[in-house]
């Protein structure tokens, strides 16, 4: 599975959820499912190929820049809450995925942020679809961990330690409204 059937994939199910689910905290567990739903009528080896993908794009969204926008929006800076933001933006499809690396800023356009409030990008259940679905498949619990250790794709991927970009002081509201002035009238004013 290449990067376009994998958006194929995910936006064919953004779609249907998108249609059914008006509610945007309800749209995490659907948009979970129904890509899992996908994922089971493809091979094991198209499974460990998804992961691969959205692990190929979870990293190139580990930026200072995107963390600062995920702190704005979420209103912590954490690890596994970055981690969490970075899947739950994949998550949301292709179209919004590809703004926000081009201009984190552009999430204020987002429906679910531009009314501020408690928003959650976050989708922590988006990261274990293919876990899921790679079980439901071969029935090892723990087979899409060793297929992806196996594969030389992985070996990359393993070697991102910190965010790239410039880091800035979240903490400082000055800062945080010239690098994202749109996010920061939202959640800051």
């Amino acid at each position: 599975m290449d990067v376009e059937e994998f958006w194929a994939l995910l936006d064919e199910a953004c779609a249907e959820v998108d249609d059914q689910e008006r509610d945007f905290d309800d749209r995490h567990e659907a948009i979970s499912r129904a890509c899992e739903e996908r994922l089971v009528s493809r091979t094991p080896e198209e499974v460990v190929q998804f992961a691969l993908r959205k692990w190929q794009l979870r990293d190139a969204a580990y930026r200072y820049d995107l963390w600062a926008a995920a702190f704005l929006i979420e209103g912590w800076w954490s690890d596994d809450g970055f981690m969490d933001f970075r899947e739950g933006l994949i998550s949301l499809g292709r179209h919004w995925y590809e703004r926000a690396l081009a201009d984190p800023d552009s999430l204020a356009d987002h429906p679910a942020v531009r009314g501020g409030g408690d928003v959650l990008l976050g989708n922590e259940d988006f990261h274990q679809v293919a876990r899921r679905a790679y079980h439901r498949l071969t029935g090892e619990p723990d087979g899409l961990d060793e297929a992806l250790a196996a594969s030389p794709e992985a070996a990359p991927l393993r070697s991102l330690t910190h965010p790239t970009g410039s880091r800035w002081d979240v903490a400082d509201d000055n800062e945080m409204r010239r690098h994202l002035p749109r996010l920061a009238a939202i959640f800051l004013d």
